[in-house]
């Protein structure tokens, strides 16, 4: 296999994730806005996008044999994060159709009891982003806080874009902070720096942006005419297996260990009390893990058509780009934010974005004077920001299949959550602020 540094760079090998994009989001933005076709974008099928554009990375690159193609893409499809991640999906899915729509409504009904619904909004942003600080993990945390997010929409007439997206920017915000987050791990690791040094230089950046958004969140929520509109009780046993977790979580235990706890609970619970029988256990269980098929092929076809565009040369051609267009010392810090957005968008990973694009923002560092926090803080809060509202995003494929699993009346796509997202946005425009504001202080 040639080695990465003696990979040439060609910016033609970036084709793949052109096409897709064209495909998924021109067709999408052509079927919503100018054809006016209902849920336009729930129509785009994402795999067959990028199966598209695997094809497309697999008739590029002549020297390369189709062999040679398959190993390529084994390879990347066989690397740990994303088996990390497959596992999660797995685990989470088990955990919701387990306990299905009713433990989630009593979840919901129960928070509602002692929390004005004008507030419940804010509170669900809270809670992600505290229990996604202490698991360490965004999509866990979606999974678990999700579905309790679309019954209070229910419940209290707020939209259910609103409440997932606040959800998502909630759980953003523990992702990019955490100390046990692979994303905090890997931009700390691979910089040389201490991680609570990062974490200073992150949480300055990271709360005025989560300030804003929780006052935003609070705002619209005001500027609804929302309330319990639906009453309902709840099942105060069928909530210990969610507390147990978000307890769990909380003490910093392995998100595996939290969710696998998760599911033996539920289980126990659920048939205990007779929500479900042992043969509707394991129908649930199975629906729950078909509920992330989608997600689980988007991960693995993304990895692999990532694995063709490297070898062929594409992100090094990216990475020169970067690299030379970029001078001076606030220009190396946004080459090195740009350079992982790009590769976040190209990966639909945040932690694999990190890893790749590492060792150029080590060398931007240092031919720039950027601090090794500054350097592992901007790698971190990049990729979280686009992570978090790019569509193909496991976070967001984690949300809307959560959506879908409730069963409700009316279909949702991602840019139906995208806009409400405030706290991703502002993130960014915090981030932008600090490269401007603080200069060669950095």
């Amino acid at each position: 296999m040639q080695n990465e540094n003696e990979i040439q760079g060609r910016p033609a090998a970036l084709l793949p994730i052109a096409i897709f994009l064209v495909l998924y989001l021109g067709l999408g933005i052509t079927f919503e806005y100018v054809l006016h076709i209902p849920m336009g974008f729930y129509n785009i099928p994402i795999v067959a996008a990028f199966m598209v554009g695997i094809l497309v990375a697999c008739l590029q690159n002549r020297k390369l044999d189709f062999n040679g193609k398959l190993d390529v893409m084994a390879k990347s499809m066989g690397d740990r994060n994303i088996l990390i991640m497959i596992l999660i999906f797995i685990c989470a899915g088990m955990f919701a159709g387990i306990l299905g729509r009713s433990s989630a409504s009593s979840a919901a009904y129960f928070l509602l009891d002692f929390i004005p619904a004008q507030f419940a909004v804010v509170v669900l942003f809270i809670v992600a982003a505290f229990v996604s600080t202490a698991m360490g993990t965004s999509v866990g945390t979606i999974a678990v806080v999700a579905p309790i997010a679309i019954e209070v929409a229910n419940a209290t007439g707020f939209g259910v874009p609103f409440c997932v997206a606040s959800v998502i920017g909630g759980a953003m915000f523990g992702d990019n902070l955490s100390f046990i987050s692979d994303t905090t791990i890997a931009a700390c690791s691979t910089q040389g720096c201490e991680m609570k040094d990062k974490f200073r230089t992150n949480f300055m950046i990271a709360l005025p942006a989560a300030i804003l958004a929780t006052g935003i969140i609070a705002a619209v929520s005001m500027s609804t005419d929302a309330k319990v509109v639906t009453e309902g009780t709840y099942n105060l046993t069928q909530l210990i297996p969610y507390v147990v977790v978000l307890a769990l979580a909380i003490i910093g235990m392995n998100v595996f260990l939290v969710l696998l706890v998760g599911i033996i609970l539920a289980s126990i619970i659920m048939v205990s009390t007779g929500a479900v029988d042992f043969v509707g256990l394991i129908g649930s269980t199975g629906a729950g893990i078909s509920g992330m098929y989608e997600t689980i092929m988007v991960t693995l076809l993304v990895s692999a058509m990532c694995g063709l565009i490297r070898v062929y040369g594409g992100f090094t051609a990216l990475l020169n780009f970067i690299h030379k267009i970029f001078k001076g010392h606030r220009g190396g810090q946004l080459g090195v934010g740009l350079l992982v957005t790009a590769m976040d968008i190209a990966t639909a990973n945040n932690t694999v974005a990190i890893v790749m694009a590492a060792p150029i923002a080590k060398q931007m560092s240092e031919e720039y004077g950027i601090s090794s926090k500054k350097t592992a803080s901007i790698l971190d809060t990049f990729s979280c920001v686009i992570q978090g509202i790019i569509p193909y995003g496991a976070q967001m494929l984690v949300a809307l299949s959560a959506i879908a699993a409730a069963k409700l009346d009316a279909n949702y796509s991602a840019f139906d959550i995208i806009p409400l997202m405030f706290y991703p946005f502002l993130l960014l425009a915090s981030s932008i602020v600090a490269i401007a504001v603080k200069g060669k202080k950095a």
